[in-house]
């Protein structure tokens, strides 16, 4: 009986091995990509904005929830946007339920006295969510481009003119942008969702869309031609990423997509982990919920190559390769008595070195990526191995609750889309405690996280009687990790 559940351990922790083997390639593929396309001279039509006959109708949609502390600044932002007021118009898509609704329609009312198109839009329940609101300012929207920023970014002025002028390609059905880190370094959470974030726009996005690969429209900081959306079948609220799910459907009737990674549009990122653990939750469950709905379009498409298909079946798992994370930290101490005990099944262990490759794989990818925007020194080079290895423990820390949200997502469970708290802080002697929208009740979650961080200590305790310490360093990280966790959202909400 122990020999049969020791082989059922192996078999299910080789296969996670597998699957995070072949993810690390395919970004290792992304980068191969990434460099070369770095070489090219990039030419494509654009329109002239200097000619009044080539400028273009442009909406701008702000979908708001509850967005007390960003909204005066969003309004500000978005006013000095630079572009002729007779081709622009500006909805917000205001679903708020408190008492933003009324400071809202003030600095609505004042903007509008300036000149300046801007209309209030509110709807009497919130059927489909941000996904709804779009859908709902759609359709009396006058522009032929739709430009959409969430409430914590903040477009430069030209934002416009560095984007728009793309559509003159009357292939292409979204331009999307970079997104910037208003608090990169206001702590280490930031620090490392950063660092994160910048993979995926750097490495990811121009890996793929260099050889004509599917991405997505990241659900802010982009703009969409009107037609393509319609086309694509229109925003569904389905899933708890609407951005990917129309994003996939749009380029399955192949329209292009366009990415700028030199045109960043900053944002603020969350400070406190309860708001990184809802936008965690959102983002892994939906990409779960887009598998589970678009995987078989884009594996049966006949107007696809094989390698776009493979990269998008990989981009749609990116979300999965938690679960298989934390199946294989969760099976490496049992398989590291197996080895110790079963001295037959020793050669199996050797599919440990993938994870290995695959660490080493991820290192190098994301330290070209991590030039890119930080730039390169040997200090640098310093800093970035102490980030990378801080952001891998996080990561594996993140590894039940991003798994708990894929297993949701799968398994076909629906759930209310949970917007992030903003905060609007500006420096590290702003407090963010005061904040009204944060989550005040325990994350059920932590029982289990403070549980696994005891149990990856006994984990590296088990390496001193067996003499056998070479799953210590991952054991080591997984503590750390999980000890990160259990103790920022212990004290988030002191």
């Amino acid at each position: 009986m122990a020999l049969t559940i020791s082989y059922i351990i192996i078999a299910i922790y080789s296969i996670a091995l597998l699957l995070i083997f072949f993810y690390s390639l395919a970004q290792l593929n992304l980068l191969v990509n990434y460099l070369s396309q770095k070489r090219k001279n990039q030419t494509a039509p654009k329109f002239n904005l200097l000619d009044p006959k080539e400028i273009p109708y442009v909406t701008i949609q702000l979908p708001v929830y509850n967005e007390e502390y960003v909204m005066e600044r969003l309004l500000e932002n978005i006013a000095k946007i630079e572009y002729p007021k007779s081709k622009l118009e500006i909805q917000v898509l205001d679903d708020s339920t408190d008492e933003s609704v009324a400071v809202t329609a003030q600095r609505i009312f004042e903007l509008q006295e300036t000149g300046l198109d801007i209309q209030h839009i509110r709807r009497t329940d919130r059927t489909g969510f941000k996904a709804g609101a779009l859908k709902e300012g759609l359709k009396i929207a006058k522009g032929e481009f739709i430009a959409i920023f969430d409430a914590d970014f903040m477009p430069s002025s030209d934002w416009l003119k560095k984007t728009v002028i793309y559509f003159k390609d009357t292939e292409i059905g979204v331009v999307q942008t970079r997104w910037g880190h208003l608090n990169r370094d206001y702590s280490t959470l930031t620090k490392i969702q950063a660092f994160a974030l910048d993979a995926h726009f750097t490495l990811e996005q121009v890996g793929r869309n260099a050889k004509g690969h599917f991405i997505n429209f990241n659900g802010t900081a982009g703009i969409w031609r009107k037609e393509t959306i319609l086309d694509a079948g229109n925003w569904e609220g389905d899933t708890l990423t609407e951005d990917l799910d129309l994003s996939y459907r749009a380029q399955l009737k192949n329209w292009k997509f366009k990415y700028l990674e030199d045109v960043e549009t900053p944002a603020e990122l969350p400070v406190v982990i309860s708001a990184a653990r809802s936008q965690q939750f959102r983002w892994n469950k939906g990409g779960a919920e887009n598998f589970r709905k678009t995987v078989w379009s884009v594996i049966s498409a006949k107007n696809i190559p094989f390698k776009t298909k493979f990269h998008g079946v990989m981009h749609l798992l990116n979300s999965s390769m938690f679960l298989c994370v934390f199946l294989v930290a969760l099976l490496s101490i049992p398989a590291l008595y197996i080895k110790n005990t079963f001295g037959h099944l020793d050669w199996v262990f050797s599919l440990l070195n993938l994870f290995v490759v695959s660490t080493i794989i991820l290192f190098i990818c994301y330290w070209f990526t991590y030039k890119s925007v930080q730039g390169s020194s040997f200090d640098g080079f310093i800093d970035y191995i102490k980030l990378f290895f801080t952001f891998f423990s996080v990561a594996l820390g993140f590894s039940l609750h991003n798994s708990l949200a894929v297993l949701e997502g799968h398994m076909g469970k629906r759930s209310e889309f949970v917007r992030t708290p903003k905060f609007n802080i500006n420096n590290l002697t702003e407090s963010w405690k005061g904040n009204k929208y944060l989550a005040k009740k325990l994350s059920p979650n932590m029982i289990l996280e403070f549980a696994l961080m005891l149990y990856f200590l006994f984990g590296m305790y088990s390496a001193v009687p067996l003499n056998d310490f070479g799953l210590f360093p991952f054991h080591f990280m997984l503590f750390l990790g999980f000890s990160f966790v259990f103790f920022k959202s212990l004290t988030a909400r002191a």
